[in-house]
């Protein structure tokens, strides 16, 4: 498996301390992804003419999410790395995501206190997924108050299998995620996960109907990426789209 050195922030935020691996309890040690390569991953999330305006967060191994640059469209982009939900602490989870203004003050939220637990290593997964959903049930995590989406239109990412899964595996499904709480599949007549019809994912309060871009779109995506493919293949061998299961 390829890793990757990180050196530094580069006058952005201070230099992760010794290591490129985080050293956490639980689970798997996180690898750092390059600070450039993160960033450029987490914008390939959004649509070309949003990447510009976006905020950008990099994983500090230390602390959690940290701002790489500051935007000005409402958009915010990152990498999530942990999957609360799954109750696993991996490496291999590599998800560019990229949230309007709503679902970053709800969605994200989440993901960042998720990945300081992990880093700080005192919670289990498990524990970790309890946390969440008691937050959501005192209303410390909220849903959506109104419809938004969450774009992502990488061209390769990696995920879970299926429900209940734990077994990760290389994705090449650029999509969009509308905010879709507590509602489930007769609620939109949705079709099989992954399918080209509209789907539910993480059905609850901080649910999602996905819809996948069309087969010529992906394929342009792909096309457009060539240079940021080659990058990620050479940093880990689960982010070569050679590998996809999808």
């Amino acid at each position: 498996m390829k890793e990757a050195i990180l050196c530094g922030f580069a006058g952005l935020v201070a230099c992760f301390a010794g290591s490129a691996a985080s050293a956490q309890t639980y689970g798997e040690a996180l690898t750092a992804m390059p600070q450039e390569l993160e960033i450029k991953y987490a914008l390939s999330a959004v649509p070309p003419h949003l990447r510009d305006g976006a905020t950008v967060y990099v994983l500090d191994l230390g602390k959690g999410y940290v701002v790489a640059r500051e935007g000005t469209n409402g958009f915010h982009c990152f990498v999530a790395r942990t999957e609360y939900a799954r109750e696993h602490f991996g490496d291999n989870v590599f998800v560019p995501v990229g949230y309007d203004p709503e679902g970053s003050k709800t969605y994200m939220p989440v993901y960042f206190d998720v990945a300081r637990l992990r880093i700080e290593g005192k919670m289990s997964p498990e524990e970790v997924n309890r946390l969440v959903e008691k937050k959501l049930k005192e209303g410390s995590y909220r849903s959506p108050a109104r419809p938004g989406i969450a774009f992502m239109i990488a061209p390769v990412m990696t995920g879970y299998k299926g429900p209940g899964s734990k077994e990760v595996m290389t994705m090449s499904m650029p999509h969009f995620m509308f905010y879709a709480p507590n509602m489930g599949p007769a609620d939109f007549g949705a079709g099989r996960p992954r399918g080209p019809y509209p789907y539910i994912l993480d059905q609850g309060p901080l649910g999602y109907m996905i819809l996948n871009v069309g087969d010529t779109e992906k394929a342009n995506i792909v096309k457009e990426s060539d240079g940021l493919l080659k990058e990620l293949c050479s940093f880990r061998t689960e982010l070569c789209i050679a590998h996809t299961g999808h």
